[in-house]
């Protein structure tokens, strides 16, 4: 069976990949679930001091060499990937500015591709919204863990207790309050 790709974004990865290790290129679940990120993460993180000084682990070699997997694509892909970016970053720089490139990068690729992009980035969820393009939030992508089987809800609990600690919650406490309620049907820890 083919894999069912799902793309990550840096903000989901870095909120994942310490505690749930290995992230990417592991298939879970009848659908063969398989997270990718894209090379423009790690350009991200070498030119960023702050998110390189947050996220030290993220340089360790376990980490670096799991991130070295990146969905493969011929080249009329490649193409299409590339006008749909120009597009995409067109729309955000004269309709809905906030998305960075990288978030262009991802949404294009999630585009062309036809899978999801996890994101807990507002501005890029609404950018994708309008575009049509399938997005998870990291709550989503969890939740689907736990259905398969490759995480538990100690780990789910593990995650947003470390979230909390570092004052990284997403999508603001009510909203993650409520999505969270609605997709485990507890309380947030």
């Amino acid at each position: 069976m083919p894999q069912s790709k799902i793309l990550v974004d840096s903000n989901s990865y870095f909120r994942l990949a310490k505690s749930i290790h290995p992230l990417l290129f592991q298939a879970f679940g009848e659908d063969e679930y398989c997270l990718y990120v894209l090379p423009e993460l790690d350009e991200e993180l070498g030119k960023n001091p702050r998110l390189k000084n947050k996220f030290s682990w993220a340089e360790e070699p376990e980490h670096v060499e799991n991130r070295k997997h990146y969905p493969s694509l011929g080249k009329k892909k490649k193409r299409e990937i590339e006008d749909t970016y120009s597009f995409i970053w067109d729309y955000i720089t004269n309709v809905a500015p906030g998305p960075s490139r990288v978030d262009a990068r991802y949404l294009a690729y999630a585009h062309v591709m036809g899978i999801a992009v996890v994101t807990d980035d507002k501005d890029m969820l609404e950018v994708a919204q309008a575009l049509n393009i399938k997005t998870m939030r990291t709550l989503d992508l969890m939740k689907l863990m736990v259905e398969c089987d490759h995480i538990d809800m100690t780990k789910v609990r593990e995650i947003i207790g470390f979230w909390r600690y570092l004052g990284d919650m997403p999508s603001g406490e009510m909203n993650f309050r409520q999505h969270y309620r609605q997709l485990f049907g507890e309380d947030p820890p």
